[in-house]
């Protein structure tokens, strides 16, 4: 198997990014995503509905371990290996499909620096941290206007290296090729929980708490 560099990584990451806002080819896209899951009654969480949507991403990305393409996905990356470049997809589409929900816009390359750094799970916590982001609360438009393209190119660059040493870990790329069955269900339950992670930090990134009357939080 080829080996995976930091490049090829993030290589991946935006032909994911781009075919998730894009949509077509079969796919919906995370506009779609997001239209289909927004609430439609008062009554309805918006964070409520943001959960429902990680949950099916959770259930999709577990079966990725069996396929080898997604729906209309015929152009996959060939750096990598294809289970992981669906996985990726499935993964980037809900963040971007969550930003959207949260009122983002998706195209601001600052919005998809933060959709990355959500692609690294718990440690997207550090990597916000460390460019100055606070983690833990929906971020206002003029915190957004405020992060540079340093401080892009800095989160982008932890991200691909968080995503290299996970997908480099041991067993967890070759296993399926050695043992295809049992590499398949492995690979199946470490996709749902690495998804179910990077939606809860999604949802905490982009959505914002609310009272139990189900209006925004909105701090002293």
């Amino acid at each position: 198997m080829k080996k995976i560099t930091q490049e090829a990584i993030m290589k991946t990451l935006d032909w994911a990014y781009g075919a998730a806002v894009a949509g077509g080819a079969g796919l919906d896209s995370a506009s779609d995503m997001a239209n289909d899951y927004m609430p439609k009654s008062d009554s309805e969480s918006l964070r409520d509905r943001v959960d429902s949507l990680i949950r099916w991403q959770n259930l999709k990305s577990g079966t990725t371990g069996f396929l080898t393409g997604l729906g209309g996905l015929l152009t996959l990356p060939i750096a990598i290996p294809a289970n992981i470049s669906v996985v990726l997809f499935v993964q980037v589409r809900m963040v971007a499909a969550i930003a959207l929900m949260g009122g983002y816009d998706v195209k601001d390359d600052r919005v998809k620096a933060l959709v990355y750094a959500c692609m690294a799970g718990n440690s997207a916590k550090d990597i916000l941290k460390n460019a100055g982001i606070v983690f833990g609360q929906k971020m206002a438009e003029s915190a957004i206007k405020n992060i540079s393209g340093k401080t892009i190119v800095a989160i982008n660059q932890k991200v691909g290296f968080r995503l290299l040493t996970k997908f480099g870990e041991k067993g967890i790329v070759n296993l399926g090729k050695a043992v295809p069955l049992i590499g398949g269900v492995i690979g199946a339950a470490f996709d749902s929980v690495a998804t179910n992670a990077v939606g809860n930090i999604a949802r905490d990134t982009f959505i914002p708490l609310e009272t139990a009357a189900g209006q925004e939080e909105v701090e002293a």
